[in-house]
């Protein structure tokens, strides 16, 4: 036992050394992380947000079905992006002369496609418990249909804050999408996820253990970021 707990010690010790001696091959690995989930997140949030809203507040035939499927896809498994990515983008697959497979691109294509329903679910079911209010305010000023979704946009936006941490984490912690479209490839497509299932199966822990507490940062600080806009004590 004792010799086990200085292994482990060892090893936190050889990552925090890793961590402060800035190697470029652990800096590399986060922020290219940070890169992917983080375009991947904007153009999910930019797109999807006012369609969220928007779907919300309008009444339509077939909303509750509707809402039945959008909130079955915010529980998509990553590895079901992943592949579905990799079929579309693959050389005999309908993008494949884009040459997208094994690059950050098609990782964010991928993570993109995996945050969409929940940023989508989760402003589609704000806009439908919240917006219809801010909606009638907004028709009683003389708003048109666009500053209307503006205008809930602006009223809610602490919520759609939270949303978006929200999808953010669930990007930069999942492995199983980027990990089929990227490839695991150093210094080009190796993000902290696949990375330390690499480095576990192959026995450097010191370096897994860095990730994995670089990993743990990241969440801590989203999820400040959520019980601080949300106003949780």
């Amino acid at each position: 036992m004792v010799i086990s707990i200085d292994y482990i010690a060892q090893g936190f010790k050889e990552a925090i050394n890793l961590l402060i001696s800035f190697d470029k091959e652990i800096y590399e690995i986060i922020f290219l992380s940070l890169f992917v989930s983080t375009s991947a997140t904007i153009i999910a949030s930019l797109i999807f947000i006012p369609m969220g809203i928007h779907l919300g507040i309008k009444d339509f035939k077939g909303k509750k079905a509707f809402s039945r499927i959008l909130y079955t896809f915010m529980s998509i498994p990553s590895v079901v992006v992943g592949l579905l990515v990799a079929i579309l983008l693959s050389r005999r697959g309908p993008l494949g002369h884009f040459d997208l497979m094994y690059t950050p691109k098609a990782m964010i294509i991928a993570q993109t496609l995996l945050v969409t329903p929940l940023i989508l679910g989760l402003t589609y079911s704000l806009g439908k418990n919240r917006g219809k209010e801010i909606q009638k305010i907004g028709i009683t000023l003389g708003a048109g249909k666009f500053d209307i979704i503006i205008l809930i946009i602006r009223e809610l936006k602490i919520d759609l804050i939270v949303n978006v941490v929200t999808a953010f984490s669930r990007a930069i912690s999942e492995v199983g999408a980027v990990m089929i479209v990227g490839g695991n490839i150093k210094n080009r497509t190796r993000v902290i996820t696949t990375a330390i299932s690499m480095m576990n199966s192959m026995g450097e822990y010191p370096m897994a253990i860095a990730l994995g507490l670089v990993l743990l940062i990241i969440s801590f600080g989203i999820n400040s970021l959520i019980y601080t806009y949300s106003g949780e004590d």
